[in-house]
């Protein structure tokens, strides 16, 4: 079904017709003209996705909210620059690909395996300013924008900073898809995704019997055949970020041969932050347009009309695969906040991804000063985000996690017992608090237990 081309042309619609409406979260940049002159080199730059893969993955996120594949979404809270180097990128990859081996063990679906990476460079900031020792200067809003120094030279908005972004995410994606054209997710060899630092983890005796059992059923189906099931030997992998840059956005919105609408070529799957979905702003009127699958954050303040409108606005259509609703309420609010938008989607009909974000809701500052998250809170969104949708007649669709590849202490809690007094030993964000290895395989092998309670009640 089409929806959104009709809409956008009766509308007006324009990749540049977010201009007219009210736009936060944005940069203020000095010299609007080398402004200018980046965004057209950027316009003229080769897209970093095709519209085959963004058709593919709208294909794949319908079948995910019938309930016959499962979203897998992760990976850093805000890229920087200096972390695109091929260790850093395979460790998130590993991990993505244990956990969807994991998920599929536990789930008995496919699973759509969606990084947070390859462009995620810029991030929303609760103020405008930052104030230390009575200096006030511009917040850091992600390399895409400036840098995390605090200097005047550091947090000033520079446009070069986007071409360095395009070209970042450029040499992410394309050492992603080599390692999976070359056979590193090949399911015939699972040990390529081994992560070294994790051999006396609680969790790898876990894994490995059911790596082993995985294993096990191919060789048996191969066998039987007498033949390799090709299939196995790669994923489809996909990438995404939030859209929040609308400038950089718009300079890579492209028309293409023999599709008709507009495609944001930069990333397979944008979303809208909870503080840029406002109904009359910029970034609803800029995503209304493009023919991505979109995602939009939503949180306990949402009244469910406003839900609905928001439905209406991006998939006025109804499409299938077209919106995930990534919710975020955190643990003490998801009880009451999360049943009445349930509800109200039900009832209208509309066809959306449920896609539980549990990380958001549930920051918090130590005594210490230092921003983390705890597992057990994590853990307990996830665990009721699952039930609450059940018991409405819907389910859960899918998952977004801010997680590394990487041996960072960063979030309280899980099976390797991480504390406070840990939380300096490897603190490396910048920005939000990511689960470690050790935590986001947790954090699968726990979903599994109760993806697989309930296909064997079915």
């Amino acid at each position: 079904m089409k929806s959104e081309l009709t809409f956008s042309e009766a509308n007006d619609w324009r990749p540049d017709s977010w201009q007219r409406k009210p736009a936060a979260q944005q940069p203020h940049y000095a010299d609007p003209a080398a402004l200018k002159r980046v965004l057209a080199e950027l316009s003229r730059l080769p897209p970093l996705v095709t519209s085959w893969e963004v058709e593919s993955l709208k294909q794949q996120m319908a079948e995910a909210a019938q309930g016959r594949r499962f979203l897998l979404q992760g990976g850093d809270c805000s890229e920087n620059f200096i972390d695109c180097e091929s260790g850093a990128i395979a460790s998130k990859l590993k991990i993505l690909l244990q956990m969807s081996l994991v998920l599929v063990q536990g789930s008995h679906k496919k699973i759509i395996r969606v990084g947070r990476f390859a462009g995620q460079y810029a991030k929303p900031r609760s103020t405008d300013t930052e104030t230390r020792d009575g200096i006030t200067l511009p917040s850091y809003r992600g390399d895409l924008i400036n840098r995390p120094g605090f200097h005047s030279a550091d947090r000033t908005p520079d446009p070069e900073f986007l071409l360095r972004g395009y070209e970042r995410s450029a040499l992410t994606i394309n050492f992603i898809r080599a390692l999976i054209d070359g056979g590193f997710a090949d399911l015939h060899h699972p040990e390529y995704w081994e992560l070294g630092f994790v051999h006396n983890s609680p969790l790898a005796a876990e894994y490995t019997r059911m790596v082993e059992t995985i294993g096990e059923s191919l060789r048996f189906m191969e066998t039987l055949t007498g033949n390799t099931i090709a299939e196995m030997n790669r994923v489809d992998f996909f990438t995404s970020h939030e859209g929040l840059h609308l400038p950089y956005e718009q300079a890579q919105t492209r028309q293409v041969p023999r599709r008709s609408g507009w495609y944001n070529l930069c990333t397979h799957f944008p979303w809208i932050g909870n503080r840029t979905r406002q109904l009359g702003g910029a970034h609803i009127e800029y995503f209304r347009g493009i023919q991505n699958p979109i995602g939009v954050k939503i949180d306990a303040s949402i009244r469910p009309e406003d839900l609905l409108r928001l439905c209406d606005a991006i998939n006025p259509g109804n499409e299938p695969g077209r919106l995930t609703l990534i919710h975020r309420f955190g643990i003490h609010r998801v009880e009451k906040a999360f049943p009445p938008l349930i509800s109200a989607v039900q009832q209208q009909g509309k066809n959306v991804l449920w896609c539980c974000d549990p990380m958001h809701g549930n920051s918090e500052t130590t005594s210490t000063g230092i921003k983390t998250r705890r597992f057990e809170k994590i853990l307990g969104e996830l665990e009721h985000c699952f039930h609450l949708l059940k018991i409405q007649g819907a389910h859960l669709g899918g998952v977004h996690f801010e997680l590394t590849g990487d041996n960072v202490t960063e979030c309280l809690g899980g099976a390797s017992g991480v504390t406070e007094a840990d939380l300096g030993r490897a603190y490396h964000t910048a920005v939000d608090p990511r689960l470690n290895y050790e935590q986001s395989l947790e954090m699968a092998l726990l979903l599994a237990r109760l993806m697989a309670q309930e296909h064997s009640s079915k």
